[in-house]
């Protein structure tokens, strides 16, 4: 094969991938893009070095590197608008790891199986990628290819109970059967005609029929729990020129005029974006505050309860903790979070502070060789260096009144009786309103927001200000990710970001409401609070922690194959 056309079908898969990305993508291509490079690593893999002029087929990293560049750059370029050197970093690594994942995929199908079997192991390996992505420190899940579907919704209903990670083993189980569809009528001689029809059958089944299943669920589920009115407020700060420049009064008050207009008798919270307190915050006091004394004041005219972002300071407990700094003037140290705040009038003030940080914003990777960069994250404005985050799941919790009215009928007086003073007590029954409280990037993990269901979450507000990337497919992908984890929870959604996209998405993953980019407004709608555990709230990343483990030991496997071979 000619240098150019290995190159031409390294680019078109990327390009094919690309295409089918949310939010302006055409789905559909996901089923097939990975073909191409598929056929490049089965055609390199079955054939040896030209003996006679020493010259190889073509390299599986570099071709698979030059497809992942193309999909990362052509999907994720918006970052470039926050940080530009950060994006090419960003899309350097992202692609070299993907391409190294992919040929720990070459390696292991060629020790183990000479080539001629061992499809499946490119499902093992991307789903032990992506879950490594989901957990360590250069963290970056925007392209597991499960969130390729959150623009089309209707499709993966069963995610309920698999995550995103079936939708990766989804698509690339497809792109592998197309690809036997390709080989069954390219080998003519070798292949029977009802040999190729199978294989046909095989391919569209498996793309059709999860789609069919998934709508049945769309359409037969209802909206759990009773119903909640919450504001999601827009304030539309330029994060750029406005946001760290501003008094905190007027920060404040930008959200309180768009917000007090809804707010109802029957409203029960105010939500507003990620950093939208701007004094410098210390834990310790935060009653001396006057955001926090606004606030609370805020809330008891109101008689509803604030959710909010802010950044905020507490004394560090180990000065030899990677996020502790240390004071100038001092010899102490401190943290510095990226927190939310559940404010109102009648209980105290309850925090949680953001655990999945942004790489190279938020926080620097604590391996041994970048502790001495710690403090250089990139400037976005605000707290700059890494960030303390926490160690568990916080869900804010508020006592609500819950109705048990029994609809059923007695035909007996003296059950009648007994279910009357059943009713009576049950009107008095205390329950909760648990919120998860995710901020800004949290939202991307899927398995990290099945933490706060597991702790009792029955409704989520997402908290984010979107607005560093502009006008871009960058807001828009994390307004469509909320969808899929409303999914996989069964669990309604408030989104207040600063300059959008705001709005309430519901348990089927509906957007029932939603703001436009670059306006001051807040929205005001109801949800449901569902008590109700999925499967995959209950056990997490399930498929991502077995594949990775059968990877990690097929991969262990053929290195001490190879070894034995060699010796």
């Amino acid at each position: 094969m000619k240098r150019i056309s290995r190159i031409s079908l390294a680019l078109l898969s990327g390009l094919l991938i690309a295409a089918s990305w949310p939010t302006n993508g055409f789905t559909p291509l996901i089923f097939i893009a990975f073909v191409p490079l598929i056929f490049l690593q089965d055609k390199i893999g079955s054939q040896q070095v030209n003996e006679t002029t020493s010259q190889k087929v073509g390299s599986v990293f570099g071709l698979s590197f030059l497809t992942f560049l193309v999909w990362n750059a052509l999907t994720t370029w918006w970052v470039w608008n926050s940080t530009p050197a950060g994006s090419i970093a960003m899309i350097l690594l992202n692609s070299t790891f993907m391409a190294t994942t992919f040929w720990l995929y070459h390696f292991t199908r060629k020790k183990i199986f000479n080539n001629k079997k061992g499809y499946f192991l490119l499902i093992l390996f991307f789903l032990a990628f992506e879950n490594l992505h989901l957990n360590w420190q250069l963290n970056w899940p925007w392209l597991n290819i499960g969130n390729v579907f959150s623009h089309n919704h209707t499709w993966v209903q069963w995610y309920e109970f698999t995550g995103i990670a079936g939708g990766t083993v989804w698509v690339l189980l497809a792109n592998l059967l197309f690809y036997n569809v390709i080989i069954s009528i390219r080998q003519q001689v070798n292949k029977s005609t009802s040999q190729r029809v199978v294989s046909v059958v095989y391919f569209l089944a498996i793309v059709f029929v999860p789609i069919i299943i998934s709508k049945i669920m769309y359409n037969s589920y209802e909206e759990k729990g009773e119903d909640v009115e919450i504001v999601v407020v827009q304030p539309n700060i330029d994060p750029y020129n406005e946001e760290f420049t501003i008094s905190a009064a007027e920060n404040l008050n930008r959200n309180f005029i768009v917000a007090e207009p809804l707010i109802t008798d029957k409203t029960r919270f105010v939500v507003s974006p990620e950093s939208s307190i701007q004094e410098n915050v210390w834990i310790e006091r935060l009653g001396s505050y006057y955001s926090i004394r606004e606030l609370k004041l805020f809330s008891r005219n109101n008689n509803i309860t604030y959710v909010i972002g802010a950044s905020t300071y507490g004394m560090a407990s180990d000065r030899k903790d990677f996020a502790a700094r240390k004071f100038y003037d001092a010899d102490e140290y401190y943290y510095a979070y990226n927190s939310a705040l559940s404010i109102n009038d009648t209980s105290d003030i309850q925090i949680h502070q953001k655990s999945k940080l942004t790489p190279g914003v938020e926080m620097m990777p604590s391996w041994w060789f970048l502790r001495p960069i710690k403090n250089l994250a990139i400037d976005l404005g605000g707290t700059v260096g890494t960030l303390k985050s926490e160690d568990k799941a916080t869900v804010f919790s508020y006592e609500r009144q819950r109705d048990n009215k029994s609809t059923s009928q007695r035909d007996n007086k003296s059950t009648r009786v007994k279910d009357s003073a059943t009713r009576r007590l049950g009107d008095l029954e205390s329950k909760k309103y648990n919120v998860a409280p995710l901020i800004c990037y949290e939202s991307v993990f899927g398995g990290y927001v099945t933490e706060f269901v597991r702790e009792g979450a029955n409704l989520i507000f997402v908290i984010t200000n979107d607005g560093w990337w502009g006008d871009t497919q960058g807001h828009r992908q994390h307004f469509e990710m909320s969808k899929l984890r409303a999914i996989e929870n069964r669990r309604s959604i408030a989104r207040s970001a600063n300059t959008g996209i705001s709005g309430f998405i519901n348990q089927r993953g509906d957007v029932i409401e939603q703001s436009n980019y670059w306006e001051p407004i807040a929205l005001r709608n109801t949800l449901n609070v569902n008590d109700e555990i999925t499967f995959y709230s209950q056990h997490g990343d399930y498929l991502y922690r077995i594949a990775s483990l059968i990877a990690v030991l097929l991969l262990c496997f053929s290195f001490v194959k190879s070894i034995m071979i060699k010796r």
